[in-house]
């Protein structure tokens, strides 16, 4: 571990004290302890310090040892000791804190940490001109399956890029990183798969299959119908099991009645007719189609469907009406799906700014 110093003396205070919010919560901290013990305070009592000065002073760390009587040597030894200690004056704004370990490092962590010597400060642990900002290196902060990622106080920002910390940085250099939503910065539930979920699925449930005739089935012929009608057992109506033969022969009748348009094979909802007054207008294949797969939730297989219905362009999608996307989701079979993932608004950013004008109205990079 690199030898850490407290910062020079001309930057020291001359004194420190608590607020007096954080001096009651202070004195509640302490008698947490047992009697004799309440020296165990030290680090939460030196965390809270840095929170409100956004550093460890000399002042804070004397006047902690003070309230708990330790000696002076104690309590520094522990600020020196752990690196969650600011021993300098950091970013007032945002300090950020890039993780380098392996697993960022293969995902990029080196290109966010260049960015941080451009857009920051070339040193770690120096403030930019307007001490708003500074950065530093940092071992693994434990969500290695977003990598990369930064902390910037007590929240991670995760999956990164370049652009999307580019603009946390700027977020907060303006004094609005609470419109940044921590966590992942891509479509993903925490460390959820990305795309959603694969494993622990409810699976579909399938009709029972028929039941093999036996010899022992004609004599149930003697049974009143009245009871052979419906046999004991909690199994639905539906059940192709349980239906008699009369009853199948009717049912199967009356479904060949149903018209082709309204029912598809195996009873699943056919597409829309092509015909219908609600399809979007197409329009023929520029010559730079838009790369529609940008709008979450539209992968190669449905970006070719759209085309072949003249979709291309983001101003084509963000025009669409309501009936225009129910039609187009009764269309890709989609279920709503349009409409969860806001097609219209994805495709109004693309189309006004394209990804950098995303990433200011989501927070994050287009998929």
């Amino acid at each position: 571990m690199s030898v850490r110093r407290l910062a020079e003396e001309n930057v020291q205070p001359a004194a420190f004290a608590f607020s007096k919010e954080n001096a009651v919560w202070a004195k509640a901290t302490i008698k947490k302890y047992p009697k004799g013990r309440e020296q165990s305070a030290v680090i939460p009592l030196l965390m809270r310090a840095q929170e409100q000065d956004g550093w460890v002073t000399k002042a804070a760390i004397e006047s902690i040892a003070d309230m708990l009587t330790m000696p002076y040597i104690r309590v520094l030894e522990v600020a020196t000791f752990y690196t969650q200690f600011q021993l300098k004056p950091v970013g007032t704004r945002a300090h950020v804190q890039v993780c380098g370990t392996t697993p960022c490092m293969l995902r990029g962590s080196e290109d966010l940490i260049s960015l941080c010597k451009k857009r920051i400060h070339p040193n770690p642990l120096t403030p930019n001109e307007s001490g708003t900002l500074s950065w530093e290196e940092v071992e693994c902060q434990g969500t290695c399956v977003n990598a990369p990622m930064v902390m910037i106080f007590k929240d991670t920002y995760e999956d990164l890029t370049v652009p999307q910390l580019e603009y946390i940085i700027d977020r907060f250099d303006a004094g609005k990183g609470a419109d940044v939503k921590p966590g992942p910065q891509i479509d993903r539930i925490f460390s959820a798969p990305v795309g959603g979920l694969t494993t622990l699925l409810t699976p579909e449930k399938k009709p029972a299959a028929p039941r093999a005739k036996k010899a022992s089935d004609d004599a149930a012929v003697s049974v009143p119908p009245s009871n052979a009608a419906r046999p004991k057992t909690d199994a639905p109506e539906t059940d192709p099991a349980l239906k008699t033969p009369a009853t199948a022969k009717s049912e199967s009748a009356a479904n060949d009645k149903v018209s082709g348009e309204t029912k598809a094979e195996g009873g699943a909802s056919a597409k829309p007719s092509l015909e219908d007054k609600n399809r979007p207008a197409g329009i023929a294949k520029p010559d730079a189609p838009d790369d529609l797969k940008l709008i979450s939730g539209v992968g190669p297989k449905i970006e070719g469907t759209l085309h072949e219905l003249g979709i291309f362009t983001f101003t084509q999608v963000a025009g669409w009406k309501k009936a225009e996307r129910e039609w187009v989701d009764g269309y890709l079979n989609f279920k709503g799906r349009i409409e969860r993932d806001d097609w219209v608004k994805q495709a109004e950013a693309l189309a006004k700014g394209g990804e950098a004008e995303y990433i200011k109205v989501f927070g994050k990079k287009p998929r």
